[in-house]
């Protein structure tokens, strides 16, 4: 059987390594005669394991020591109340960038609690950031938030934000451990597991000590940071199985040769697909090329009708799940960490092949 290469924007491919590593360790774990799934998380075996994938995390981003690192449940999405919940801390208000489809949701959430500033948005029908310069920031706000990645529209930040004295909350989902960043410029940073860091039903919170005061009256024990802190991410029972799969995910990267490595090669894989498409009459990415994703790559046929049979034909040839979003159409390939270069040139070699028969 020929290759497969998956490119779902989430729950998205996992590294081949850490899958065969999961397989290995399925029936018993290091000789405990245990699956991490049956083990109980106040075990010495699973805080083990635990313990270890917050200090190979730590060590990848470099996180400094006044931040915190939980890992919850709940998805994104749940952090858009938390932050609300836990950052307003009496303030009226909130600083948000809205991009795209997440970042609308996190301020749908956001109006339920505070008064939501729109500090910038992309212009409606394109596809792009706000210029930094644009931004119009309160002078009260409790925090200013943003999507770095929009998943859908394939859209990322060149730049990070300048809040100054503002704590700066961001939705890393699709991004995060994609490049090294400069953690202390944010006051909370969260992700959904499912697209660079593992099996989805776990979110990656990465909050600044300070910021982890009294939430607003009526906060659910669950969505308050300062319980989840308070009791190392296991109030109740965290998604074991997913954090254990997180912690092979973030040991591999570390094979790998740690952020700094992993960027040059997802830097090599995004400019081979996006020359691919730039290259040709037949495809279009429509997104501002200053501001084009590294992870998710939305691209359109010059004609339409194609569509169902790129699509058919891409999953012949090994090459699944690259229908684009309804908001957008045409194909969408996300290329996370675990997409290794030759799915991506294959990709490419079926793209060609396809126009010449096509086009």
């Amino acid at each position: 059987m020929s290759r497969s290469y998956n490119f779902s924007a989430g729950p998205a491919v996992l590294p081949e390594e850490v899958l065969e590593q999961a397989r290995e360790e399925m029936l018993d774990w290091q000789g405990s005669g245990m699956s991490v799934m049956e083990m109980s998380h106040r075990g010495k075996d699973f805080m083990s394991i635990a313990a270890q994938a917050e200090t190979d995390l730590r060590e990848l981003m470099s996180i400094p020591a006044n931040y915190k690192v939980l890992f919850a449940q709940g998805g994104a999405s749940s952090q858009f109340a938390m932050v609300p919940l836990n950052l307003l801390q009496g303030r009226k208000g909130a600083d948000y960038i809205n991009t795209g489809s997440w970042s609308k949701k996190a301020i749908a959430e956001a109006q339920r609690f505070c008064e939501v500033n729109i500090a910038g948005a992309t212009p409606k029908g394109e596809f792009s950031v706000p210029a930094a310069e644009t931004l119009q920031l309160s002078a009260d706000a409790a925090y200013l938030h943003y999507t770095p990645n929009e998943t859908i529209q394939g859209i990322e930040f060149p730049y990070v934000p300048d809040s100054g004295d503002v704590p700066l909350a961001a939705d890393f989902s699709s991004t995060i451990l994609s490049r090294p960043i400069d953690v202390s410029r944010y006051g909370v940073i969260y992700a959904g597991a499912q697209k660079n860091i593992g099996p989805a039903g776990l979110t990656v919170v990465i909050i600044r000590e300070d910021l982890i005061a009294e939430p607003m009256a009526g906060t659910p024990a669950m969505f308050n940071y300062g319980t989840l802190t308070g009791a190392d991410s296991m109030y109740n029972t965290p998604p074991t199985y997913a954090w254990y799969i997180a912690g092979l995910v973030f040991q591999w990267l570390k094979r790998r040769g740690g952020l700094d490595a992993v960027a040059v090669v997802n830097e090599r894989k995004v400019r081979a697909l996006y020359t691919a498409i730039d290259q040709s009459d037949f495809y279009n990415n429509p997104v501002d090329p200053t501001c084009r994703s590294w992870m998710n790559v939305p691209f359109t046929l010059a004609d339409a009708e194609l569509d169902a049979t790129f699509l058919a034909e891409a999953k012949d040839a090994g090459l699944v799940t690259l229908k684009g979003h309804r908001s957008v159409g045409g194909m969408r390939a996300s290329i996370y960490n675990a997409m290794p270069e030759e799915g991506v040139q294959a990709l490419i070699d079926f793209m060609a092949e396809f126009e010449k028969k096509y086009g």
